[in-house]
Protein backbone atom coordinates (compact mmCIF):
# COMPACT_ATOMS: atom_id res chain seq x y z
CA UNK A 1 0.00 0.00 0.00
CA UNK A 2 1.20 3.49 -0.84
CA UNK A 3 1.84 6.05 2.29
CA UNK A 4 3.32 8.75 0.60
CA UNK A 5 2.46 11.35 3.30
CA UNK A 6 3.56 9.10 6.28
CA UNK A 7 6.43 10.21 8.42
CA UNK A 8 8.83 7.80 10.10
CA UNK A 9 10.79 8.76 13.15
CA UNK A 10 14.18 6.46 13.77
CA UNK A 11 16.54 8.39 16.03
CA UNK A 12 18.54 11.40 14.85
CA UNK A 13 15.99 11.34 11.67
CA UNK A 14 12.51 11.87 10.36
CA UNK A 15 11.94 10.21 6.85
CA UNK A 16 8.73 10.36 4.55
CA UNK A 17 7.55 6.48 3.79
CA UNK A 18 7.02 5.49 0.47
CA UNK A 19 5.62 1.90 0.51
CA UNK A 20 4.82 -0.05 3.43
CA UNK A 21 3.84 -4.12 4.16
CA UNK A 22 2.95 -6.27 6.79
CA UNK A 23 4.35 -10.00 5.66
CA UNK A 24 1.98 -12.61 6.59
CA UNK A 25 3.72 -15.86 8.45
CA UNK A 26 5.50 -17.98 5.95
CA UNK A 27 5.22 -16.06 2.84
CA UNK A 28 6.77 -12.85 0.70
CA UNK A 29 7.14 -9.81 -1.19
CA UNK A 30 9.35 -8.40 -3.73
CA UNK A 31 9.81 -4.81 -4.68
CA UNK A 32 11.74 -2.10 -6.22
CA UNK A 33 14.08 -0.14 -3.73
CA UNK A 34 15.49 3.08 -6.07
CA UNK A 35 18.99 4.33 -5.25
CA UNK A 36 19.19 6.09 -2.24
CA UNK A 37 15.90 4.55 -0.82
CA UNK A 38 16.05 2.99 2.89
CA UNK A 39 14.09 -0.45 3.76
CA UNK A 40 13.51 -0.50 7.30
CA UNK A 41 12.68 -4.50 7.86
CA UNK A 42 10.92 -4.95 11.47
CA UNK A 43 9.85 -7.42 13.80
CA UNK A 44 6.77 -6.87 15.21
CA UNK A 45 6.18 -9.28 17.54
CA UNK A 46 9.95 -10.57 18.43
CA UNK A 47 11.72 -13.85 17.77
CA UNK A 48 10.88 -13.93 14.01
CA UNK A 49 13.44 -14.28 11.11
CA UNK A 50 12.97 -12.25 7.42
CA UNK A 51 15.23 -14.01 4.79
CA UNK A 52 16.16 -10.91 2.40
CA UNK A 53 17.78 -10.75 -1.00
CA UNK A 54 18.24 -7.95 -3.65
CA UNK A 55 19.33 -8.27 -7.26
CA UNK A 56 20.95 -5.26 -9.41
CA UNK A 57 17.27 -4.31 -11.31
CA UNK A 58 18.23 -4.66 -14.93
CA UNK A 59 20.83 -7.44 -14.16
CA UNK A 60 18.19 -9.75 -15.23
CA UNK A 61 19.42 -11.33 -11.99
CA UNK A 62 23.31 -11.62 -13.15
CA UNK A 63 24.12 -9.27 -10.11
CA UNK A 64 23.56 -10.27 -6.85
CA UNK A 65 24.12 -9.80 -3.35
CA UNK A 66 27.03 -11.56 -2.50
CA UNK A 67 27.25 -13.34 1.11
CA UNK A 68 31.08 -14.18 -0.13
CA UNK A 69 31.99 -10.75 -0.69
CA UNK A 70 30.15 -8.82 1.97
CA UNK A 71 32.13 -10.93 4.60
CA UNK A 72 35.37 -10.87 2.88
CA UNK A 73 35.34 -7.36 2.71
CA UNK A 74 33.86 -6.58 6.40
CA UNK A 75 36.21 -9.63 7.97
CA UNK A 76 33.36 -10.51 9.62
CA UNK A 77 30.62 -13.17 9.69
CA UNK A 78 28.40 -10.64 12.14
CA UNK A 79 27.24 -7.81 9.69
CA UNK A 80 25.71 -4.39 11.35
CA UNK A 81 25.72 -0.89 11.35
CA UNK A 82 28.12 0.57 9.30
CA UNK A 83 29.08 -2.22 7.40
CA UNK A 84 28.38 -2.26 3.41
CA UNK A 85 26.66 -5.74 1.80
CA UNK A 86 28.25 -5.57 -1.59
CA UNK A 87 27.10 -7.94 -4.44
CA UNK A 88 29.34 -10.73 -7.03
CA UNK A 89 30.48 -8.19 -9.06
CA UNK A 90 31.95 -6.31 -5.63
CA UNK A 91 30.15 -3.53 -5.84
CA UNK A 92 27.88 -1.88 -2.60
CA UNK A 93 25.02 -2.61 -3.05
CA UNK A 94 23.29 -1.64 0.37
CA UNK A 95 24.70 0.17 3.43
CA UNK A 96 23.74 -0.95 6.91
CA UNK A 97 22.19 2.84 8.56
CA UNK A 98 20.92 0.89 11.61
CA UNK A 99 20.78 -2.34 13.90
CA UNK A 100 18.72 -2.92 17.10
CA UNK A 101 19.32 -6.61 17.00
CA UNK A 102 22.91 -6.96 16.13
CA UNK A 103 22.94 -10.65 15.37
CA UNK A 104 22.00 -12.27 11.89
CA UNK A 105 22.64 -14.20 9.54
CA UNK A 106 24.79 -14.63 5.73
CA UNK A 107 26.14 -18.21 6.13
CA UNK A 108 22.55 -20.54 5.46
CA UNK A 109 20.83 -20.69 2.63
CA UNK A 110 16.86 -20.10 2.27
CA UNK A 111 15.09 -22.89 4.13
CA UNK A 112 13.47 -24.80 0.83
CA UNK A 113 11.67 -28.36 0.39
CA UNK A 114 14.49 -29.91 0.90
CA UNK A 115 15.33 -28.15 3.88
CA UNK A 116 12.81 -29.68 5.63
CA UNK A 117 13.03 -33.20 4.17
CA UNK A 118 16.50 -33.30 5.14
CA UNK A 119 16.53 -31.62 8.32
CA UNK A 120 13.18 -31.80 9.87
CA UNK A 121 12.29 -35.01 8.18
CA UNK A 122 9.16 -33.67 6.96
CA UNK A 123 7.63 -35.74 3.73
CA UNK A 124 4.65 -33.23 3.46
CA UNK A 125 4.46 -30.26 1.73
CA UNK A 126 5.75 -27.53 4.08
CA UNK A 127 6.18 -23.47 3.23
CA UNK A 128 9.53 -22.29 2.53
CA UNK A 129 11.66 -19.15 2.22
CA UNK A 130 13.23 -20.39 -1.47
CA UNK A 131 9.90 -20.98 -2.72
CA UNK A 132 8.16 -17.76 -1.60
CA UNK A 133 11.60 -15.96 -2.86
CA UNK A 134 11.63 -17.88 -6.03
CA UNK A 135 7.41 -16.86 -6.96
CA UNK A 136 8.04 -13.22 -5.42
CA UNK A 137 10.87 -12.50 -7.73
CA UNK A 138 9.49 -14.58 -11.10
CA UNK A 139 7.64 -11.06 -12.43
CA UNK A 140 11.06 -9.29 -12.12
CA UNK A 141 12.58 -12.09 -14.31
CA UNK A 142 14.41 -13.66 -12.11
CA UNK A 143 14.49 -17.60 -12.24
CA UNK A 144 14.61 -19.69 -8.68
CA UNK A 145 18.15 -20.98 -9.50
CA UNK A 146 19.79 -17.59 -9.44
CA UNK A 147 18.63 -16.79 -5.62
CA UNK A 148 21.57 -17.34 -3.65
CA UNK A 149 22.41 -16.81 -0.12
CA UNK A 150 20.30 -15.45 1.98
CA UNK A 151 21.01 -11.99 4.62
CA UNK A 152 18.59 -13.97 7.16
CA UNK A 153 17.39 -10.77 9.14
CA UNK A 154 17.21 -11.45 13.17
CA UNK A 155 18.71 -15.21 12.65
CA UNK A 156 20.61 -16.34 15.73
CA UNK A 157 23.39 -18.09 14.52
CA UNK A 158 26.33 -18.89 16.91
CA UNK A 159 29.79 -20.91 15.52
CA UNK A 160 31.93 -22.85 17.76
CA UNK A 161 35.30 -21.70 17.29
CA UNK A 162 36.66 -25.23 17.61
CA UNK A 163 34.36 -27.37 15.64
CA UNK A 164 32.86 -24.94 13.28
CA UNK A 165 29.83 -26.50 14.25
CA UNK A 166 26.57 -24.01 13.63
CA UNK A 167 23.77 -23.58 16.86
CA UNK A 168 20.96 -21.76 15.87
CA UNK A 169 18.95 -20.10 18.13
CA UNK A 170 15.84 -17.72 19.24
CA UNK A 171 16.18 -14.40 17.68
CA UNK A 172 17.66 -12.19 19.86
CA UNK A 173 14.78 -9.23 18.28
CA UNK A 174 12.55 -7.85 20.42
CA UNK A 175 9.09 -6.12 20.03
CA UNK A 176 9.61 -3.36 17.22
CA UNK A 177 13.43 -4.07 16.84
CA UNK A 178 14.87 -3.33 13.25
CA UNK A 179 17.14 -3.56 10.21
CA UNK A 180 17.75 -0.34 8.09
CA UNK A 181 19.44 -0.63 4.83
CA UNK A 182 20.16 2.32 1.54
CA UNK A 183 20.48 1.21 -1.42
CA UNK A 184 23.37 1.64 -3.05
CA UNK A 185 22.02 1.37 -6.60
CA UNK A 186 18.33 0.32 -8.09
CA UNK A 187 17.62 -3.21 -6.72
CA UNK A 188 14.57 -5.61 -6.94
CA UNK A 189 14.49 -6.54 -2.95
CA UNK A 190 12.70 -9.87 -1.63
CA UNK A 191 11.75 -10.22 1.63
CA UNK A 192 10.05 -12.91 3.98
CA UNK A 193 8.88 -14.31 6.83
CA UNK A 194 10.93 -17.14 7.73
CA UNK A 195 8.96 -20.55 7.69
CA UNK A 196 11.86 -22.24 9.33
CA UNK A 197 10.52 -23.75 12.76
CA UNK A 198 14.38 -23.49 14.36
CA UNK A 199 15.05 -20.52 13.12
CA UNK A 200 11.90 -18.64 15.15
CA UNK A 201 11.84 -20.46 18.10
CA UNK A 202 9.27 -22.67 16.66
CA UNK A 203 6.07 -20.10 15.97
CA UNK A 204 5.67 -18.03 12.77
CA UNK A 205 4.82 -14.99 13.07
CA UNK A 206 4.56 -11.57 10.57
CA UNK A 207 7.43 -9.32 9.30
CA UNK A 208 7.04 -5.37 8.50
CA UNK A 209 8.74 -3.94 5.60
CA UNK A 210 8.88 0.16 4.71
CA UNK A 211 10.39 1.78 2.41
CA UNK A 212 11.24 5.78 3.12
CA UNK A 213 13.61 8.69 2.52
CA UNK A 214 14.74 10.70 4.83
CA UNK A 215 14.84 14.26 4.62
CA UNK A 216 17.56 14.72 7.62
CA UNK A 217 19.74 11.92 6.54
CA UNK A 218 22.86 13.29 4.60
CA UNK A 219 23.36 11.12 1.84
CA UNK A 220 27.09 9.87 0.87
CA UNK A 221 26.29 7.87 -2.07
CA UNK A 222 29.62 6.35 -4.96
CA UNK A 223 29.01 8.52 -7.92
CA UNK A 224 27.59 5.94 -10.89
Amino acid sequence: MSLNETRAETPGRTGNVISSWRIAPQTGIAFPLRRGQIVRVTDPEGEQVADFMAFRDGSDGKEWLSSGRSIDYANTIYLTAGHTLYSNDSNPMLKLLRDDVGRHDFLLTPCSPETFQIIYGEQNYHPSCYENLWRSFAPHGIAPHQIPTTLNIFMNVAVDAATGMLTIGPPLSKPGDCLEMQAEMDLIVGVTACSAEMSNNYRFKPIEVTVLEYSSLPLSLPEE
